[in-house]
């Protein structure tokens, strides 16, 4: 199969699809891989790193597109892209649909073959090609708050971990996930007060035995919410609902509550944000202020350690990737793990919790194959 790799346009996105180590994988199993020029500038990767491993190098987006049976990129696809896929065409990536209705229209109007890597699933029922970079993001989230809580940022001038005769900064983590769990060690690593909010009770004793009681667990309700967030520094939130919007978890009314000067984290941001008051922002301009809050929402976390984070989801993406190469759809139509990653096929959307959040119709995969 031929497999394309454009840059990411996507704003402050150093992230590849495909590092020369991917690259080679996919040259060893037979299949052509073209790249576009400077698409690993970002990880330290050349041109000619590419061509060692066994790439073509092109010199544009357009003709990696016009050339390319499948697309394998990280961020979901921006106009300028979406309008270059075409039918038959497979689209493998971060889609992050439920919150971007002109995306999903775009890539419907295509009609490619648009795989996510945010629903794929395993055998454990977990979201193997999300984890990696939710654990990145989960341990960013606290070098976030940290630089967020600093008084320069404009937040209420506190150390993460504090100092001897002093009081560390109250950390609460919504949601006890992957994100969350990362979130907490970091947090608790640097000598915060840590708070694990979940509505699960196993998962909140697996918490409570892997930290050894150096952090607090505790049951989701609102007055359990209410009580930590208005007691804290720093709210990460940590929700996920695959492939549907995150639920609004803290109203804008609550904010006038919290301690002036707190910081919001929403890890959520790419399914729509856990927070009323989120907007997505950018690393180059990461925060704003609400009603005295301050607001951490870059889209894409993971994007500003993009040589860990490409070499992680490359890690995981990899075996998926390849199956899709081998065998084209019909790798979808025999995998049950590829299956739950189809978003959209031929003019259809074939996620339901997407369609849901969207308004839109849902087909089912043998209705949309078809």
């Amino acid at each position: 199969m031929k497999v394309g790799v454009p840059k990411e346009i996507k704003a402050h996105e150093y992230r590849v699809g495909l590092t020369p180590g991917a690259v080679r994988e996919y040259a060893a199993a037979g299949h052509r891989v073209m790249i576009e020029t400077n698409a690993g500038a970002g990880i330290g990767a050349t041109d000619d790193d590419y061509r060692s491993a066994g790439a073509a190098i092109l010199d544009s987006a357009a003709e990696v597109f016009a050339s390319s049976e499948m697309i394998v990129k990280v961020k979901e696809p921006q106009p300028s892209e979406w309008s270059q896929l075409r039918e038959g065409q497979i689209l493998f990536t971060y889609l992050h649909l439920a919150p971007d209705p002109e995306q999903a229209k775009g890539l419907l109007k295509s009609g490619c073959t648009a795989i996510a890597y945010e629903t794929v699933t395993d055998g454990h029922g977990g979201l193997p090609l999300l984890a990696p970079m939710s654990e990145v993001a989960g341990r960013l989230a606290v070098e976030a708050a940290g630089s967020a809580l600093k008084r320069s940022a404009g937040g209420r001038g506190l150390l993460i971990g504090g100092v001897p005769g002093v009081q560390p900064a109250r950390i609460v983590v919504i949601g006890g996930g992957v994100v969350g769990t990362h979130a907490a060690r970091m947090a608790a690593g640097l000598g915060a007060e840590v708070s694990i909010i979940d509505r699960s009770i196993p998962r909140l004793r697996e918490l409570d035995e892997l930290f050894e009681g150096r952090v607090r667990t505790r049951f989701s309700t609102i007055e359990a919410v209410e009580e930590e967030v208005f007691a804290a520094d720093v709210v990460i939130g940590a929700v996920l609902v695959p492939g549907a919007s995150a639920p609004k978890l803290i109203r804008r009314s609550m904010l006038s509550l919290m301690r002036k000067r707190a910081v919001l984290v929403d890890v959520a941001i790419d399914q729509g944000g856990c927070f009323e008051t989120s907007h997505p922002t950018t690393h180059a301009d990461p925060t704003y202020e609400v009603d005295g809050i301050i607001h951490y929402c870059v889209a894409n976390m993971p994007g500003a350690v993009p040589l860990t984070s490409s070499q992680a989801l490359n890690n995981a993406t990899l075996p998926f990737g390849l199956a899709l190469a081998n065998k084209g759809f019909s790798a979808v139509l025999e995998n049950p793990h590829l299956r739950a990653g189809l978003n959209v096929h031929r003019g259809r959307l074939t996620y339901k919790a997407v369609a849901d959040s969207l308004g839109l119709p849902f087909s089912p995969i043998e209705q949309a194959a078809a």
